[in-house]
């Protein structure tokens, strides 16, 4: 009889003191035998404290950032099964074991958390239609259908967490992480989990248009650097496009009178012609450099087994139903 999978929730906080208690003892409660491991990233109050006296194992990361606290526990932990989840209690712990069911049925090595409001403030204003924003912006750059991008509710197998390379440092760790997993191809699927209003006496660390431009800044950086020929075939076919704009009146003028008058317009089709071939090139050469990336990432992920099937001590809850693989 096969044994049962070491699970471990990881457990980012920044100042979550009036509720960390309550996740730490429910993932306990809700998913027995799990160890719940709190980062205190840099908090000020008694986060710390009363994570250790609610039964955690506490860390201490001084790097500010959520980043930098996943990095650091995807580093640190070795398990079967992880469990990343903030510390505000925002999601329903209840969901959890489904999810880890789940992961382990499939087998999975990501399990993304799509949430459902609890109540109509659960989203704080503007966080919703930019969190469909980049569904829609992810879905279309990768070709893989992405419903919630920006959750902080997952879970994810060894061989996910010990290939992930973790290079964002705040809150685009949420965008890193489901870039990787549709840019990879792993095997993964959705469940629907609640999502509630923040803890009384909490307040939120997130700040929608910093957050947003940063996000935004790393989808950029991790689609050049994952599909480079897109990005540049893009901007190859604009400066074409720009070229055959002002060149191709000069053409026709020369067509009928054999005269070229306007110099500096011609000059300026020429390269704009020119250098939509060199983006062209520049994309062909990255494009080979990233499949041979790939190619080594993928050699490196095939190191680890498949998740193991095993009980997480409790039975599935059937009321969160899945929303499909992606």
């Amino acid at each position: 009889m096969p044994s049962a999978p070491r699970i471990v929730a990881v457990v980012p906080c920044h100042n979550e003191e009036a509720a960390i208690a309550k996740v730490v003892t429910d993932l306990r409660t809700t998913v027995p035998g799990i160890e719940v491991f709190v980062y205190d990233n840099c908090s000020t109050d008694d986060t710390a404290g009363v994570a250790a006296r609610a039964g955690a194992h506490v860390r201490r990361e001084e790097e500010k950032g959520k980043g930098n606290v996943v990095r650091r526990a995807f580093a640190d932990l070795d398990a079967d099964v992880y469990l990343l989840i903030d510390g505000d209690d925002t999601y329903d712990v209840a969901d959890a074991p489904a999810m880890i069911e789940t992961l382990l049925s499939g087998p999975y090595d990501h399990v993304l958390g799509v949430r459902r409001q609890a109540s109509d403030t659960a989203y704080r204003s503007g966080h919703e239609s930019g969190n469909r924003f980049f569904n829609s912006l992810v879905s279309f750059a990768f070709r893989r259908q992405v419903n919630d991008m920006l959750s902080g509710y997952r879970v994810f197998s060894r061989r996910f967490v010990k290939s992930f390379p973790a290079l964002s440092r705040e809150f685009e760790i949420e965008t890193e992480l489901t870039v990787h997993a549709v840019n990879a191809r792993v095997p993964q699927t959705e469940l629907e989990v609640g999502f509630r209003d923040r803890a009384a006496g909490t307040e939120s660390k997130l700040r929608t248009y910093h957050d947003g431009f940063r996000i935004l800044g790393i989808f950029g950086q991790l689609l050049f650097h994952e599909r480079p020929f897109l990005v540049t075939g893009l901007l190859s076919g604009l400066f074409f496009l720009l070229g055959l704009g002002f060149g191709l009146p000069v053409v026709v003028e020369f067509a009928g009178t054999g005269l070229v008058p306007r110099f500096p317009t011609a000059f300026l089709a020429a390269a704009l012609v020119l250098l939509a071939g060199v983006f062209l090139l520049m994309g062909v050469l990255l494009q080979g450099q990233a499949k041979i990336r790939r190619e080594a990432a993928r050699l490196f992920y095939l190191q680890f087994p498949a998740p193991a099937a095993g009980s997480t001590g409790s039975a599935p809850r059937h009321d969160s139903p899945r929303t499909g693989a992606l």
